[in-house]
């Protein structure tokens, strides 16, 4: 699988370089005073400045969760899901969704997360057990 590359609005450079590299634990590679390439789990993610579109409080409802309409994130393996989930808790991030599984017995089952950089971007981690199931529908 090819890496994919997103830019994003950030609405400070050092607090977004803290939490990548700190809590999510991504490494960094070209930056400028405007913008911050992340090793984001092997693809590449750009944080920009840019204060005032940073963010989002629009929601759909999936599986009886208000899940933000802009958000990314990527699908993790379930035992990194679950050590993501618990280092998360331990750096007391407050979650938009905690950690649960959605569609329990349901085709599609998987492990899913919310919170917000500090921007106020939604972030979404997932995992499942059966990768066959990732665009099961």
């Amino acid at each position: 699988m090819n890496p994919f590359h997103l830019a994003f609005p950030v609405a400070d450079l050092q607090t977004t370089r803290k939490f990548y590299t700190e809590v999510l634990g991504c490494e960094t590679g070209r930056s400028s005073d405007k913008w911050i390439d992340f090793n984001f789990f092997g693809h590449q993610v750009v944080a920009h400045l840019k204060p005032e579109e940073a963010g989002s409080d629009h929601t759909n409802e999936v599986d009886g969760d208000q899940v933000p309409v802009k958000h990314f994130g990527v699908i993790l393996e379930m035992g990194e899901w679950e050590q993501l989930a618990e280092k998360l808790k331990a750096h007391q991030i407050s979650f938009i969704i905690e950690p649960h599984i959605r569609f329990k017995g349901e085709v599609g089952e998987q492990a899913t997360m919310f919170f917000l950089d500090p921007s106020g971007n939604a972030l979404e981690f997932k995992a499942f057990k059966d990768k066959s199931q990732i665009f099961a529908h």
